[in-house]
């Protein structure tokens, strides 16, 4: 009997960004308007890939569909992604694309001071590449779709009857969903930071607890299930149509907080995925968010459930 191929067996497929990282940090407190002495670095990278990367490694079956060149970038972006136990099958590979890069700035504490993404070659991914791969996303317990679609793809993808997670990746493409929630199709979480919150209710949010929950309330209005709000420092607020749960972040020695988020919703995924709550779901993310801060790459190369659930108290 012949095996399928892994992207049959997926129980989380990842769609949209996948690009090499350069990560560059000041050695002193940034001085703006000059050249200031650092070091850089190059890593894979993009939200979606690096979610799959932390998956696999969690030892959740994965699947990445995402579009890179058939440039050396591109090369290297799959063969890694595909080393850590990822199904890179999906991913569209265009001669005439220019694989996405991220370039990222940091302090020298490591928190980021800003960051371009150039990423023109997820426009590829159009609501028909989705069709031509639905008996594959229906397979799937759970979607991570990130802000990198168009709001057509995105609106397509939600019109489905697929469990989604929407993570708004940025402010600029976190409005990306708005069309989708205007039209009545919702992701089932979103998982935005405040400012991305703000986007997508369309007024500032402060972050206070009360406020940030009545913002909340506005997007389980219109269907969404779950709302994770990253804090930063402050940790998390997770909220439901009939509870709210706020979750502190667990104290890190910071050295990169890269890839961070990414880390934070696949543990997230994975502790789901093995039947725990919500809040407890919430609390294995926290400490893959800690452990992968306290490290210099972007996805922790030996980041296992064990360890997570070890940092988290479990």
């Amino acid at each position: 009997m012949v095996s399928p191929p892994l992207s049959q067996m997926a129980q989380v497929i990842a769609i949209g960004g996948a690009n090499m990282d350069l990560k560059v940090q000041t050695l002193a407190p940034a001085v703006p308007g000059t050249s200031n002495p650092g070091r850089a670095a190059q890593a894979p990278g993009g939200v979606a890939r690096n979610v799959a990367e932390n998956l696999a490694r969690l030892g959740v079956g994965v699947a990445l569909l995402s579009a890179v060149g058939t440039d050396a970038l591109g090369d290297g972006l799959l063969r890694q992604a595909a080393e850590a136990g990822v199904d890179v099958s999906p991913t569209l590979r265009l001669p005439e694309g220019v694989t996405g890069t991220y370039t990222a700035v940091l302090d020298s504490g490591g928190e980021l001071l800003i960051a371009v993404a150039a990423m023109e070659i997820m426009d590829a991914l159009i609501p028909s590449v989705l069709i031509e791969r639905e008996s594959m996303l229906r397979g799937a317990a759970y979607i991570v779709a990130d802000g990198n679609l168009s709001p057509e793809t995105l609106e397509h993808l939600l019109s489905q009857e697929n469990r989604v997670i929407f993570e708004p990746v940025s402010v600029p493409k976190a409005v990306r969903l708005l069309p989708a929630l205007e039209a009545g199709h919702a992701p089932w979480a979103v998982t935005p930071n405040l400012a991305e919150l703000s986007a997508l209710v369309g007024t500032e949010v402060s972050d206070e607890a009360a406020a940030i929950r009545e913002a909340a309330l506005t997007l389980h209005g219109r269907g969404v299930e779950v709302v994770w709000v990253r804090r930063g420092v402050r940790g998390s607020l997770l909220s439901t149509a009939g509870r709210a749960d706020e979750l502190p972040a667990l104290s890190a020695d910071v050295q990169d907080v890269t890839g961070a988020g990414d880390a934070m919703l696949a543990a997230f995924l994975v502790a789901l995925l093995a039947g725990e709550t919500l809040p407890d779901a919430a609390r294995e993310a926290h400490a893959a968010a800690a452990l992968t801060v306290e490290s210099a790459q972007t996805v922790v190369p030996d980041l296992t459930r064990a360890a997570v659930r070890q940092r988290a108290g479990f």
